[in-house]
């Protein structure tokens, strides 16, 4: 019996060893040939090179500077190397003494563990005229590596700025949302930059390496290179572009030349910024100056800022008052000042405009005319209607975090403040005052709609790499609004041709074209004061915003030029000399005659 038992535990011990032998033998010999392959293959991600942008005309706005990055051999601080580090450190600051020697320590120290096998980053670049001096004294060292490194470049500086945006530095949470960013560094901040950033900064490429114990290497197994130097075609024209900067300097405010399709020729938020700035690192003290400056440098005016519109919303609200519950023939009889309740809504003209109807309230901007209006049409038509003109929202424009401003309303007011809606507010809301809001870019896509009767989506990019961005033309407006438009598009073509129209004496362009003046007020006027401080008169900050939007040429329609003004007064007397010099040099640049020649 007991030799049965010790029989039995015999073959058991053998055929529990015999399987566990086919196990690691067989079974596992997959996992074991992959654990090996990591021991002696190694995976290299090759960074591809960003994409470039550049204008309509293929000039480059945003390139990539030719340069290097310096990279030392892990592990050099190690008692086995006898101060390497020492000594590759010293002869790089005495070959290139312009290096910032506490950084590079710092830059290596960070990623020198016992765990990395990699060459670490010291240097993220250095240009090509300061490396090839010395490119064959450091090429030799078997601890040091210089690698092409390219640096995002802005030929243009601070011109266009606020469209083209910015690359920098990714952080953490950059890096989370997309782990390419752990190779290239560097992502898009702001502008189309951003906004384009997946296409621009193209997909890694890998090689596959085999390496020895010492993590040498002896062969190339495999390479796949990188998806990179996508470009992006903008719209715009760099040449125009630096005109009109040239137009507002020392002013504050926003510019939109756009073709009634939707597509940006220039598009310009004032101030401007250099940023070139930004790529490599901001000085606290720069970012400061823009952040804090009154004229808000940084913020991109033209989807970022809000304004009261002003009387560049008559137009549109001209139309819903006579599509809906008056005429072309209603009028008013304009006093220079309406009375409701407690409250004296007063006209501009200190006199009156007498009678009024729609086609003189709007050239002469009679404010009692969409006084009396509203109250007849009210406000719920009053603000679907605008809305369904492109106000209070999004225009679709391809920047990032564009904002949808405030087209007020009773269920708007409820839902933000939770307090009822009162008649002096949907008086005030018709001179586009009180709680209205706008971005320039609305203001611009909305006199497109007034120009050809379909909402376009603004747009920057021309094409993105071999493919063309042509959003469509929206239809918004029914049949009786297409029907009366014409009224419209001729009381703004009176604003600018008929002299006593409110932009007549200030257009002095070579193309004929229609349009609206807006003073949008900063600062209410007190009911007390019977008779107004001249704008001239006023603190900067507490002058109106002035507004000037047109389209051009009037009998065939192809851009809409709108300037604003910050604090500049007057809509007309400070817009409309900007807004004829730059339809002139549309003119200049041949983009209305193209259109023309290829029209007939």
């Amino acid at each position: 019996m007991k030799i049965k038992f010790i029989l039995v535990l015999f073959i058991s011990v053998w055929l529990a060893l015999i399987v566990r032998i086919f196990f690691l033998a067989v079974q596992s010999n997959t996992y074991y040939a992959k654990l090996s392959d990591n021991n002696t293959i190694k995976i290299e991600k090759i960074a591809p090179v960003r994409g470039e942008i550049v204008d309509i005309n293929n000039r480059p706005i945003a390139i990539n500077k030719l340069g290097f990055k310096i990279q030392l051999k892990p592990h050099l601080r190690s008692k086995a190397n006898k101060n390497a580090f020492d000594k590759e450190l010293n002869l790089l600051m005495r070959l290139l003494p312009k290096l910032d020697k506490q950084k590079l320590i710092k830059n290596y120290i960070k990623k020198d563990s016992y765990y990395n096998h990699n060459y670490i980053d010291v240097i993220d670049f250095i240009s090509y005229e300061e490396i090839i001096p010395v490119y064959s004294t450091l090429n030799i060292r078997e601890n040091i590596k210089i690698v092409p490194s390219p640096k995002r470049f802005y030929p243009y500086g601070n011109i266009a700025a606020h469209l083209i945006g910015y690359v920098s530095r990714a952080n953490k949470q950059d890096v989370e949302e997309d782990k390419l960013l752990e190779l290239v560094g560097y992502t898009g901040k702001a502008g189309v930059e951003k906004y384009y950033n997946t296409f621009l900064q193209g997909e890694a490429g890998k090689r596959e390496i085999k390496v020895n114990a010492n993590n040498q290497e002896i062969e190339e197994v495999s390479y796949k290179g990188a998806k990179e130097d996508a470009k992006l075609t903008l719209n715009i024209d760099i040449e125009l572009q630096q005109y009109i900067s040239s137009l507002f300097v020392d002013k504050a405010g926003a510019v939109v030349v756009m073709n009634v399709d939707g597509s940006i020729l220039s598009a310009s938020s004032f101030p401007e910024y250099d940023i070139n700035a930004f790529v490599s690192g901001i000085s606290h003290e720069m970012w400061s100056k823009l952040t804090l400056s009154l004229d808000k440098a940084f913020t991109n005016k033209l989807i970022n800022g809000l304004y009261p519109p002003g009387s560049t919303i008559k137009i549109g609200l001209g139309l819903v008052y006579i599509t809906t519950a008056l005429d072309e023939y209603s009028g008013v009889y304009c006093t220079a000042k309406m009375p409701l309740g407690q409250r004296v809504f007063r006209c501009w003209k200190d006199k009156g405009h007498g009678r009024t109807e729609i086609t003189k309230a709007i050239r002469e901007s009679c404010d009692d005319y969409f006084y009396k209006g509203s109250l007849r049409v009210g406000i719920k038509k009053m603000s679907d209607g605008l809305m369904k003109y492109g106000l209070g929202q999004k225009t679709g424009i391809d920047l990032p975090n564009e904002f949808i401003g405030v087209v007020p309303s009773k269920e708007w007011k409820r839902k933000k403040f939770n307090k009822p809606w009162y008649m002096g507010e949907t008086v005030n809301s018709s001179i586009g005052q009180g709680d209205f809001l706008v971005t320039p870019l609305q203001i611009a896509q909305f006199t497109a709609l007034m120009a050809i009767g379909k909402l376009p989506t603004p747009h920057l990019a021309h094409s993105i790499g071999n493919k063309l961005y042509t959003p469509e033309l929206k239809d918004v407006l029914n049949k009786e609004e297409l029907s009366k438009l014409p009224i419209i598009q001729n009381a703004m073509y009176e604003v600018c041709n008929v002299p006593s129209g409110t932009g007549a004496n200030y257009i002095r362009s070579k193309v004929k074209i229609a349009g609206k003046t807006g003073t949008a007020q900063v600062v209410a006027i007190k009911q007390d004061i019977d008779k107004r401080v001249l704008e001239h008169e006023m603190e900067y900050y507490s002058r109106s915003h002035a507004w000037f939007t047109s389209y051009g040429p009037f009998d065939d329609p192809q851009y809409v030029v709108l300037v604003m003004v910050e604090h500049g007064g007057h809509g007309g007397a400070a817009s409309g000399e900007i807004v004829s010099n730059i339809y002139n040099k549309l003119l200049e640049l041949k983009y209305i005659q193209k259109r023309q020649t290829q029209t007939k």
